[in-house]
């Protein structure tokens, strides 16, 4: 049996802050009423991603902390044509947020950046070098 990825939970130290540079990044999210330290989206693939609070999760998880060390994971988002990726990444640059690694075509035929979120979670923005192939 093979199982389906369906959820990603990211955990978060600000909530504010995540909402802010999801949202700058394109995503909507949505926050628990019941619950304002969750926050959820869905993907137009199906996949529903989460964002948890740090003090959300430490009731649910107990003896969860934070990792430490270096990137582990990183999150990769799609675009349709290489100039968005650049978009993307200068946008995301000039409200503040740290890039990791500036726009370049990568040798396995895709644009790419990289950029971290407030936590510093590695976020990958990438698109096809030509959009016609795929």
């Amino acid at each position: 049996m093979n199982p389906d990825l369906a959820y990603i939970d990211v955990v978060v130290s600000d909530m504010d802050a995540s909402l802010a540079f999801y949202s700058r990044l394109g995503l909507k999210f949505q926050v628990d009423p019941a619950f304002p330290g969750h926050a959820g989206c869905d993907m137009a693939n199906g996949v529903h991603l989460m964002l948890d609070a740090e003090e959300f999760m430490t009731p649910f998880l107990p003896g969860w902390t934070r990792g430490e060390g270096g990137r582990r994971t990183m999150l990769c988002f799609g675009f349709p044509t290489p100039a968005d990726v650049d978009a993307k990444y200068g946008e995301l640059a000039e409200a503040g947020y740290r890039g990791m690694a500036k726009p370049f075509d990568a040798p396995w035929g895709m644009r790419y950046a990289t950029v971290l979120d407030p936590d510093g979670n590695g976020v990958n923005l990438y698109a096809p070098l030509n959009p016609a192939t795929g």
